[in-house]
């Protein structure tokens, strides 16, 4: 990767940028180079805001004058260099900066980033979108509207029926029943899922998924917290429905547990929490092991565009989240983005991601502020995940 000197393209400037668009405030990277290039990166993981910069900052004095091509050498860096593992939010700071610089070598080169990784293998990633409302009859509406535009997946969330206050037996009771409700009343022309956010015990866990099972849900999402993962093979060995986890991992290290012991059927890979390097790397393990890929996406226009580019170059995909239907075609901040349709994303035109953001103005426009999720108790007043 030459600049038009004839040397190496080195890395001048990381530049963390927080952007407030139309469909929410992301985290993007922007990497910059001494040959007038830069690359678009995201970080998935936001919750901890000072943290991420903080480790931006860090991983920014690593990479200053170093060869921009040197990916994987930068990767290793950031993950090991540091005598104690990268893991969380440190390691999701690093994913962005690796998305960057994945975006900087196809705009270097002048190809889309999926003609790096091997090409194209479908002609696009099959898509689900998230499905609003509180109680049956506001799901109904909108799971209806979504179905008419052609989405052919669609997802809930378990959601607490007295919000912010989560009582195990009350909320699988009333998810229970919506799932039930809208299979009744969207046939089996409409793919099903539900992401339980890891706010169930185990036993809760496998009481909610027996109970959905003959409504035949594509997956069961995140149904237990991530810290125990041998806690799947328990619920593996109680239930049938299709389980899928991931989204709050962020090495080969951390996933192999989840891969290699078959605990789950879809993976989820965040490439805003992973990276490309070390995504790419799980998913071959995945596929190793008959398990499908399933990003998880409920970010912004790099993250998704990466998705999209690594997805459609993968065997062992099932479906991408796609957390804002319309795409970001309409957005001033985002001239070039991923091509987003009823129930399918596609890479858009142009080299390394295909997606432009608008600098100048996301520089200027009041970007908002990167806070903590909302907080839910049980009724006795104890914590319990959001």
């Amino acid at each position: 990767m030459d600049n038009e000197l004839g040397l190496p393209m080195r890395i001048t400037e990381v530049e963390p940028l927080v952007i407030a668009t139309g469909t929410g405030t992301y985290l993007l990277v922007v990497v910059h180079t001494d040959a007038g290039l830069h690359g678009l990166g995201e970080v998935g993981m936001r919750s901890r805001p000072r943290a991420v910069l903080g480790a931006l900052a860090d991983f920014a004095a690593l990479a200053v004058g170093t060869e921009a091509h040197r990916i994987e050498e930068l990767s290793q860096l950031f993950l090991r260099g540091g005598f104690f593992p990268a893991v969380g939010d440190v390691a999701a700071a690093a994913a962005g900066i690796d998305l960057a610089l994945w975006d900087l070598r196809g705009k270097a080169l002048g190809v889309p980033v999926h003609e790096l990784l091997g090409g194209a293998v479908r002609e696009h990633v099959p898509a689900y979108v998230h499905v609003q409302g509180r109680g049956l009859a506001e799901y109904l509406d909108h799971a209806h509207e979504l179905a008419g535009q052609g989405w052919r997946h669609l997802r809930i969330g378990l959601q607490p029926p007295a919000e912010p206050v989560l009582e195990p037996r009350a909320t699988l009771r009333e998810n229970i029943a919506v799932f039930h409700g809208l299979r009744d009343a969207l046939g089996d022309d409409v793919e099903l899922l539900v992401d339980v956010h890891t706010r169930l015990d185990p036993a809760e866990a496998a009481v909610f998924c027996r109970e959905i099972e003959p409504a035949r849900p594509f997956f069961v999402e995140d149904p237990l917290r991530a810290e125990n993962l041998d806690a799947y093979r328990t619920l593996r060995a109680r239930t049938a429905v299709p389980l899928a986890a991931g989204e709050q991992l962020t090495t080969l290290w951390e996933f192999r547990p989840l891969l290699e012991g078959d605990l789950v059927d879809h993976a989820r890979i965040d490439l805003a929490n992973t990276g490309l390097t070390q995504g790419r790397k799980i998913a071959a393990l995945a596929e190793a092991h008959h398990i499908q890929i399933a990003t998880h996406n409920p970010l912004g226009p790099v993250c998704t565009a990466a998705s999209a580019h690594f997805n459609v170059t993968l065997p062992n995909v099932s479906v991408q989240e796609q957390g804002h239907p319309h795409g970001w075609a309409d957005d001033p901040l985002v001239p070039a983005g991923p091509l987003v349709s009823a129930g399918a994303v596609r890479p858009g035109d142009g080299p390394g991601f295909g997606v432009e953001v608008d600098l100048a103005a996301a520089r200027r426009a009041a970007a908002g502020e990167l806070g903590p999720p909302p907080r839910y108790r049980r009724p006795d007043g104890s914590l319990t995940n959001w």
